[in-house]
């Protein structure tokens, strides 16, 4: 990982991207401390299914037996014990 001062980050940061581009991580210094790091945007392993998380039901969950529980009064069980 370079590192490079503000100065020099003003000066070259066409070449700074095309670094992190390529996958580099370039770090930014002030007076010879990080402050700031550029690295490369990951892109999602697999696109969202909205459409699946819409249909997703939260009203309630299933316990022991045929009782159902809120599912907020579950997890308030669920921390105090």
């Amino acid at each position: 990982m370079a590192a490079y001062s503000v100065a020099q980050a003003k000066a070259q940061l066409s070449g700074l991207l095309s670094a992190v581009e390529s996958g580099e991580e370039v770090i930014i210094t002030r007076r010879g401390v990080a402050i700031a790091t550029l690295s490369p945007i990951t892109k999602p392993k697999a696109a969202i299914d909205w459409a699946r998380i819409k249909s997703f039901q939260r009203k309630s969950a299933k316990t022991l037996g045929n009782s159902k529980i809120e599912l907020a009064g579950l997890v308030r069980k669920m921390r105090d014990e």
